[in-house]
Formats: structure tokens, C-alpha cells, sequence
């Protein structure tokens, strides 16, 4: 009786319970409208907490200048929240703390943004607020000069870091005279930049016809929608022009390029190829090849050469998709001694993607994966505007998000590995080896030839 019940015990504490049924989404209910202006708003009115989130979107970031002045559209972003022609950066955070609101300005490769979040109560002085940092941002002397020394002082850092030079190097690779190739200035250049520099680029690009509204929370859509209107409806600006971007290089063959830190007691290992956008019919299909190969923790990268072997402690794989272009990649950093050894397992894993279908089991987990960070990303207000500016942005289909769980769950196995063979490219796969040359040169020499570089980018 005693052997019976432990036997029974074990296998209740040994044996994962099924997994459930998918949780129904509660979409808030979302509207959409542009403005004479040109200025594009999206509602999404949810009663759950008594707080809005906003966040404006301008549809340029540092490609748009990265040929001429690159990190720009970075620096006019830090800027902008400095100060306007009503309000100094004390009245500012004066403002916040009397709101109880969070404040932030970014910019990215394709976009540039302004975002804020408080209590519903304050949903007027919020906007009010954003618009200001829109419309009149004063760019003061001072700041501009302290953000654009702590630059310098990033970009120092930067050029110690592994990851960012690795990062830097693939990226020219395999974009190189497109915009997208260049992903941080020198220090030279932001030594260049004045005041008047980020100025121009704020009264170019920070316009409504370039703009995109998303709020999201605790309102009435038809008066939030009158609000807006009356906070914006005096702002003026057309779109700037959009210049195509440059014929990407073409490359064929495996290519090793190492950044030579001396000294480093690990490697960072990138490999890396082009890929495809967010509106690219193969989408779904690649999202989910990737986190069965190396975009999930319980993924076959991770199995292999964290797990079993030991290399590193957090591989990682990604699919990446600007606005003109996507890329795929691979990375690990690792003890200088297990080089090859890594790039070994990374084609390895990625071969055996590109020849034989994955177990049902394997696609069931992984979309099951997939499908439950998607609810988890949709249950927050900031979480949901992330979500719809990905999809009004890339100008994906209005039903994107509702059907999104459903395209994922209907994937096979076969479109998995319809995905692999078209998208993870080993044959001409580009690596990047940020390391000590002497300890790691003969080692990336087993894989293609070498190209030797300093920190700096200068070939040695």
C-alpha cells in the first residue's frame, strides 16, 4: 500500500499538467480617424484602470538622416522633452509630479516618439503636454549642450562593448549605403551637431501629416476624440518627402569578420543575413521557426549549447523588421576557448531547421509560446498601444491583432521548415567575432576567410 501510494505521489508531483484552453482577448473597443491636419489618432477605450496612455508617433527616426547626421533623430528626441517656449524643464517635471504622470521621448531606426501616462482625470493637461513638446519644443542652450556631451560619453562606452560593435559591423554588412547600416554617430559628429542641427530636424519631421495619436484607456471615445481636436486641431506641417533608400550590397559565401578587442576574456559570436518585413506572406511562418530555433528560453539553441554544453549563458536568436527591410540573427557570447566550437552548434541547429520538420510536439509548445506572451503583451495599456502602433505603422491589416493567435495556431510543421529553407540563410551567412585576436583568429579562420577590424571600424 505504501509502494502504491508514493508510486502515485511521484507521478502526480513528475507529470505537467495539460494545458488549458485559451483565455478569450477582450479587445477594447478601438477607433480610428486623421484630422484635417494630416494628423492620424487610434482609440482604444478600456475601462479596466482609471489611467490613459498616449503615445505620438512621428514616422521618421535615424535612417532619415543616418547618411548625413547619424543618431540625430536620437539627440532631437532627448532634446525635445527639455523644455518648450511655455514651459521650462522644471515646469515640466513640475507638471509630471502634479499629474502623477511618466513622460518619455525616443527615436528609433523608423520612428520617433513622444509618450505619456497618468490618471484619466488629467487626460487634458496630458495632452496638453505632449502637444507642447510637439508643436514648440525650445531646444535651450544648456541642455542641448549636456545631452550632447553624455552622448560622447555613450559612445565611448559603446565602443568598448562587444555586443554594439558586433551589432554595428553586422548591420553594415548587410545593409551598406542604405541608412540602415549605420546605427550610432562618431564622436566626431556629435561633436559637429549644433542646436540649430536638431531644430531643422524637429520643424521637418515632428509635423501632423507625419504623426500618428494612439491612446489608449479609461475615456469616452467620442470625447476623446473632441479633445484632440481641440488640443491639435491648430498645429500645421506637411510630411517630408521620402527619399528611397540605397541598393542593398550583394553577398554571396560565408564571411567572417572579427573586431579585435585585446584582452577580452570572451567572444561575442553574430551571425547574421537579410530577411523580411512585418508584411512579407512568410511572417508568421519565420516568428515561429525562430522560437523553436533560438527565440524562446526553451528553444534548441538554448538546449544545446546553454544546457548541454555549457558555452553561454544566454544565447538568443531574432527576427528583425525595419520598416524597408528585415534581418535575421544569431548571438551568444562565449569563453574565448569554445569559438568554433559555438558557430559549430549554431549551423548545426540551423541545418537541421532548414532539413527535417520539427515534432509536433516542438510546434505545439512553441505556439502555445507565441500565443500566450501575445495576451500577456496586450494586457496593459502600454503593452496594447505597442501592439497597434506596430500595426498602424507598418500599415498591416485592421484585423491583425484580432486574428493574430488564430494565423499562429493554424501554422504546420511544414511551413516551418518552408520558413527555414527560405529565410535562415547558412550558405551565405555573415559572422561577426568581437574578441582578443590572438586567442580567437584561428578559430574564426575555420569557417571563411578573415577580415581583422579595430574598435573604431578601421580594417587592420
Amino acid at each position: 500500500m505504501t509502494s502504491s501510494a508514493s508510486t502515485e505521489s511521484s507521478a502526480r508531483v513528475t507529470s505537467a499538467p495539460p494545458l488549458g484552453p485559451e483565455h478569450r482577448v477582450a479587445w477594447p473597443a478601438r477607433s480610428a480617424r486623421t484630422f484635417p491636419n494630416g494628423l492620424e489618432v487610434v482609440l482604444a477605450e478600456s475601462h479596466t484602470f482609471p489611467k490613459i496612455e498616449a503615445e505620438l508617433f512621428f514616422r521618421s527616426g535615424n535612417a532619415a538622416t543616418a547618411l548625413q547626421s547619424p543618431g540625430l533623430a536620437e539627440m532631437t528626441a532627448s532634446v525635445v522633452r527639455t523644455g518648450t517656449l511655455h514651459r521650462t524643464r522644471r515646469a515640466i517635471e513640475e507638471d509630471l509630479r502634479s499629474m502623477g504622470a511618466n513622460l518619455g521621448t525616443t527615436a528609433g531606426a523608423d520612428t520617433s516618439a513622444i509618450s505619456i501616462s497618468g490618471l484619466a482625470e488629467f487626460a487634458k493637461g496630458l495632452l496638453e503636454l505632449v502637444s507642447d513638446l510637439a508643436r514648440d519644443a525650445s531646444f535651450p542652450d544648456d541642455e542641448f549642450e549636456r545631452i550632447r556631451r553624455q552622448k560622447i560619453e555613450e559612445l565611448r562606452i559603446e565602443r568598448t562593448t562587444p555586443g554594439f560593435l558586433a551589432s554595428e559591423r553586422l548591420r553594415r554588412t548587410l545593409f551598406g549605403a542604405h541608412p540602415y547600416a549605420i546605427i550610432a554617430p562618431t564622436e566626431a559628429q556629435v561633436e559637429s551637431y549644433r542646436r540649430e542641427n536638431l531644430q531643422a530636424y524637429y520643424r521637418q519631421h515632428y509635423t501632423p501629416a507625419n504623426a500618428l495619436l494612439i491612446v489608449v484607456g479609461d475615456f469616452k471615445t467620442a470625447e476623446m476624440f473632441a479633445l484632440i481636436e481641440e488640443i491639435f486641431a491648430g498645429w500645421s506641417g506637411l510630411a517630408p518627402k521620402k527619399t528611397s533608400g540605397a541598393e542593398l550590397p550583394a553577398y554571396r559565401g560565408r564571411r567572417v569578420q572579427l573586431i579585435h578587442l585585446p584582452g577580452s576574456v570572451q567572444t561575442d559570436v553574430l551571425i547574421g543575413n537579410r530577411a523580411i518585413t512585418r508584411l512579407h506572406p512568410d511572417w508568421f511562418r519565420l516568428v515561429l521557426a525562430n522560437s523553436i530555433f533560438g527565440g524562446a528560453f526553451n528553444s534548441r539553441l538554448v538546449m544545446n549549447i546553454r544546457e548541454q554544453k555549457g558555452y553561454t549563458y544566454s544565447p538568443r536568436s531574432a527576427v528583425s523588421a525595419l520598416q524597408e527591410h528585415g534581418f535575421f540573427s544569431v548571438h551568444a557570447a562565449v569563453r574565448n576557448d569554445v569559438v568554433a566550437a559555438t558557430l559549430t552548434e549554431m549551423f548545426y541547429e540551423l541545418d537541421r531547421m532548414r532539413s527535417i520538420p520539427v515534432s509536433e510536439e516542438e510546434l505545439n509548445n512553441a505556439r502555445a509560446y507565441m500565443t500566450g506572451v501575445f495576451s500577456l503583451g496586450v494586457a496593459t495599456q502600454d503593452g496594447m498601444i505597442a501592439q497597434l502602433s506596430t500595426v498602424y505603422l507598418h500599415g498591416l491589416p485592421a484585423d491583425y491583432l484580432e486574428t493574430y493567435r488564430e494565423r499562429i495556431g493554424a501554422l504546420t510543421t511544414e511551413d516551418v521548415l518552408m520558413a527555414a529553407r527560405r529565410h535562415f540563410d547558412t550558405a551565405n551567412a555573415q559572422i561577426v567575432i568581437v574578441g582578443d585576436r590572438d586567442q580567437i583568429a584561428e578559430q574564426a579562420g575555420l569557417f571563411a576567410e578573415v577580415q581583422q577590424y579595430d574598435a573604431s571600424g578601421h580594417e587592420i
